[in-house]
């Protein structure tokens, strides 16, 4: 090597080593305020025989699978702690170093309501008429459904689930939400699979380029993103469903 290069050599090696302290010490910042010395407790758990096992694996199953996306949707009034208890179940789910990186916007009033279907209605129709493309608009049509969305009335309840990108610590530092998109998914997941225990149906809404509007309309802090709009409700008494099969077990699992 060249008597010239090494200065060179040298000041990279150092440019590189001060990177990795910087980093270092943001990630010593986003602790501070958080306690390090989290107590862990003896854990007890009611342990149910096989056949008890068997039994309620398979009642939760056929409890699922009568699960479908409804977008005919009731207007009958359903109880507001029913609401309150799917949404505590959803706030059980797990999330990256438990961060807990969800906000579940519960909205009721109609007023409200009627102002999130036009902004969802008004960009749905370019969605579908230009930024979706042939392929995905033909294979929707067998679903018929469209940028018509009367459910966003009609539903006593509409749940928009927001992620954190990041939060906030008590010293006003940004604190990483890791993994946060996938944390909330869950957390949506088990959200789906409550409702449906409760007798409630909805249908997975994730309106394409909606998201700052309704963040702006719902005042929610700019490190929230939408992830999720759900209608929630009865169906109505003359609701259909498509006539759609699930694959089969063998179709969705591999065991080795």
């Amino acid at each position: 090597m060249a008597e010239s290069d090494r200065p060179r050599e040298t000041q990279t090696s150092r440019s590189g080593l001060s990177q990795r302290c910087t980093l270092a010490a943001k990630a010593d910042e986003e602790w501070q305020g958080l306690d390090e010395n989290v107590a862990h407790v003896p854990f007890f758990v009611e342990r149910y025989s096989e056949a008890e096992m068997i039994k309620r694996s398979q009642m939760f199953y056929e409890l699922l699978n009568k699960r479908r996306s409804v977008r005919f949707l009731s207007d009958e009034p359903v109880p507001r702690e029913v609401i309150d208890n799917v949404i505590r179940t959803a706030g059980t789910s797990p999330s990256g170093a438990h961060t807990e990186p969800w906000t579940f916007v519960v909205v009721q009033d109609p007023y409200l309501k009627h102002k999130i279907r036009e902004i969802v209605e008004e960009e749905e129709e370019i969605n579908y008429k230009k930024r979706m493309g042939d392929r995905w608009v033909n294979d929707l049509k067998r679903l018929r459904t469209n940028w018509i969305k009367e459910y966003l009335d009609t539903a006593p309840y509409l749940i928009l689930i927001f992620k954190q990108v990041y939060g906030q610590l008590p010293n006003g530092k940004k604190k990483t939400h890791y993994y946060n998109e996938i944390s909330v998914s869950i957390a949506c997941g088990i959200l789906l699979a409550a409702l449906q225990n409760a007798g409630l149906y909805t249908v997975t809404s994730t309106p394409l380029n909606c998201g700052p509007q309704l963040r702006v309309l719902l005042q929610r802090p700019a490190n929230e993103k939408l992830l999720l709009l759900l209608p929630v409700g009865y169906p109505k008494k003359d609701a259909t469903v498509p006539a759609l099969t699930r694959k089969p077990l063998e179709d969705i699992m591999v065991v080795m």
